[in-house]
């Protein structure tokens, strides 16, 4: 078996044309023309690392601890498939992987490549950045209070994108292909080609921005705070709109070229495709923009993902309407070379959804932030379970790897911290247990009130827009029921339990 494994960042499923999307993407619907195409897909932790490393181990991240580095202990398909003679190479422009917060997610392929310029990636050098320059070039969105180097960084970084064959994602795919080139007759190979498109800032070459006009006149806007659309132009948010638009086309046409490959090798035949994403992105529906701080609507929850199984070519071009998640890709890109789930793991393969020997996987997908809302969907309704005060309960970091997303937890974060002894999945290894620092939980806090409905259920089949919030204590106790065992399954901390009003299992 050969698996090639990719991934584009903030990919919304209502982009895609293969999902009802608006935007042409003649190549993802070309790909699922050749796939599974999975309808009840779901995140599991957000945002980026903490979903990677529920890939990777097939474990809930957000129940434990905030955005960081793999464990010691955990499983990670890669070393498993490492471990089973499968050689794996990461090809990669996601910048945070090279932060303290992801250092140790690419160490675990036998090899990886990684593609300079992304988003806030210390790339560009300037001692002094033009400033007064950037100020009149961009939207005023585009700088943000703290934030403003890592914003600025990314504005040096477009500057040195002066053809198309600068921009990251074009240098991912030429460096895929030739990885292919190299090593695709052999077998026993994985291939993760991770895109950081279409994640903003929404930069793309001017020859796709020309096919989403706009009516908006001022400067550079690709980049939005993650806050309310309270105070944008539906001009502003028409140019958001259409710079995703003009990236996802650009991902598009790079998809394409892989798929090229695959072609003219007649690849198709022996060779697994796996394409997903990590989580959508908020442009303006139900008020928002971005990610992490509003509640997790469907646009970002419900995230496409499509598998090409080479062994079932009476699977290509169907789609699977079972409950699916994050979390059960480690034992699927595991099965898919015959290879065992991790012992710890808690997630399902999915390829007998795919070969038809099993209708289901999973009763419920549970999802969320640190410190934020409980989040589940049983694939009819959807359920946001908020605590009822956030400051009320203790929240704890459980880790041996006190790394934040680019800074390492300082002293005075773990001058409370013990060693806590009472989970199975670290393999008798005790954690570090300290009180989380504010700014781990500060996200979900900033919800606009939002926290302050405290409970809230959809029904997707009459309401998929999630425009109509309920209560319904029947379907509240069975999903509340759901939920339990799921973070029984996951070792969640006691006091998650009290934090939620909820029974842990078993009690």
């Amino acid at each position: 078996m050969r698996v090639i494994y990719v991934l584009f960042d903030s990919l919304n499923r209502s982009a895609l044309g293969c999902y009802g999307g608006a935007i042409a993407t003649p190549n993802f619907d070309r790909l699922a023309a050749r796939s599974t195409r999975f309808d009840r897909h779901y995140i599991s932790s957000m945002p980026c690392m903490p979903a990677r490393r529920d890939m990777h181990t097939g474990r809930l991240n957000f129940l434990h601890r905030s955005w960081g580095p793999l464990e010691i202990f955990d499983d990670s398909f890669a070393v498993s498939m490492g471990q089973a003679g499968v050689y794996s190479h990461l090809v990669t422009d996601h910048n945070h992987y090279f932060e303290d917060g992801g250092s140790t997610y690419h160490n675990r392929y036998s090899s990886f490549d990684f593609i300079r310029g992304q988003e806030s990636d210390p790339w560009v050098a300037m001692v002094k950045p033009p400033l007064e320059r950037f100020r009149e070039q961009y939207h005023p969105e585009q700088f943000g209070g703290e934030r403003i180097r890592h914003r600025v960084q990314g504005m040096l970084n477009e500057s040195a994108l002066r053809s198309r064959e600068d921009y990251p994602v074009v240098k991912c795919v030429d460096s895929a292909l030739s990885f292919l080139a190299t090593n695709g007759a052999e077998d026993h190979w994985f291939l993760h080609l991770e895109c950081f498109d279409p994640h903003e800032p929404f930069s793309a070459p001017a020859s796709y921005r020309e096919h989403f006009p706009t009516r908006y006149q001022g400067p550079i806007y690709t980049w939005p705070q993650y806050r309310t659309t309270e105070q944008a132009t539906t001009e502003e948010i028409e140019e958001i709109r259409a710079n995703y638009g003009a990236l996802v086309s650009f991902c598009d046409d790079e998809l394409g070229r892989l798929l090229d490959v695959l072609d003219a090798q007649e690849m198709w035949q022996d060779t697994a495709v796996v394409l997903t994403t990590d989580h959508g992105f908020m442009l303006g529906e139900h008020g928002w923009w971005g990610k992490n701080r509003m509640p997790f609507f469907n646009e970002i929850a419900n995230i496409p993902l499509l598998i090409h199984d080479p062994r079932h070519p009476d699977s290509w071009g169907t789609h699977c309407t079972s409950l699916t998640q994050t979390t059960d890709l480690s034992a699927t890109l595991l099965d898919l070379f015959e290879l065992p789930a991790p012992a710890h793991g808690c997630g399902q393969s999915l390829l007998p959804l795919i070969d038809g020997s099993a209708d289901q996987v999973r009763e419920l997908a549970l999802y969320g932030i640190f410190g934020g809302a409980l989040n589940a969907t049983d694939g009819h309704y959807s359920y946001f379970l908020y605590p009822r005060d956030m400051e009320r309960w203790p929240l704890y970091e459980y880790t041996l790897m006190p790394m934040h997303t680019a800074s390492l937890f300082t002293p005075s974060e773990v001058a409370d911290a013990e060693l806590y002894r009472g989970f199975d999945f670290t393999k008798g290894a005790p954690v570090l247990r300290m009180t989380a620092k504010d700014d781990a939980k500060r996200p979900p806090l900033q919800g606009g009130g939002f926290a302050q409905t405290y409970i809230c259920l959809y029904d997707l089949a009459s309401d998929p827009g999630q425009t109509t919030p309920f209560r319904d204590p029947t379907i509240e106790s069975h999903l509340r029921q759901l939920m339990i065992a799921e973070m029984h399954r996951h070792e969640a901390p006691q006091e998650l339990y009290q934090r939620f009003g909820l029974a842990p299992s078993g009690q």
